[in-house]
């Protein structure tokens, strides 16, 4: 009788301890490895951004979702290339999808670099702009500013009127300068390992 007792018991244990780390990590279930860490490199990235620029963090109040790319690569000699790797998440933190980010350049220029960048978009056109078909070029479309850290910037959160306002921030590299303008952001499926 005493060993049924002590084996019901240990499944039960068992039980509850296999329910502890499903209920604990539910938004890791069936994901892979490589976009559990995209994931976690955006949330830090965007606790970067907050901690280092008061716009953004007044912005993560009215926007309806952000989209980072937290890191960046800018590689160039007599042309350039930009590629990255994004999540947009709506303001609670949760994935609404991936996206790449891409753009190209001519002309002389030598150098790599590294940097992060967010898009806050602040209503359903940008939203709808972002997730059509054809994906979002930045410049033409929705309308886009580039907010600079210490530059005086003429809004605030109530005299938005923006579609779309972009950080470029944690720039890192031997290049000139780190542009967004014109970049091609393009829906992907969720990165494998």
């Amino acid at each position: 009788m005493i060993t049924i007792k002590k084996h019901v018991w240990l499944t039960s244990l068992l039980l509850g301890m296999v329910a502890a780390v499903m209920l604990a990590t539910p938004a890791q279930a069936g994901k892979s490895k490589r976009v559990i860490e995209l994931e976690s490199q955006v949330k830090a990235s965007l606790a970067k951004l907050y901690a280092g620029h008061a716009k953004a963090r007044d912005l993560r109040t009215k926007a309806k979702a952000v989209l980072t790319f937290p890191s960046v690569i800018k590689i160039g000699f007599l042309g350039g290339i930009q590629v990255g790797t994004g999540v947009l998440t709506d303001m609670k933190g949760r994935t609404l999808g991936y996206y790449n980010t891409t753009a190209g350049s001519f002309g002389y220029q030598a150098g790599i670099k590294g940097f992060h960048y967010s898009l806050f978009l602040m209503n359903d056109k940008a939203i709808d702009r972002l997730t059509a078909a054809g994906g979002l070029q930045l410049g033409m479309g929705p309308s886009l500013v580039i907010v600079k850290k210490g530059g005086t910037m003429g809004f605030t959160t109530t005299t938005l009127n923006k579609d779309i306002y972009a950080f470029i921030y944690d720039s890192a590299g031997i290049f000139g300068g780190a542009g967004i303008e014109g970049t091609k952001i393009t829906k992907i499926s969720a990165p494998t390992d």
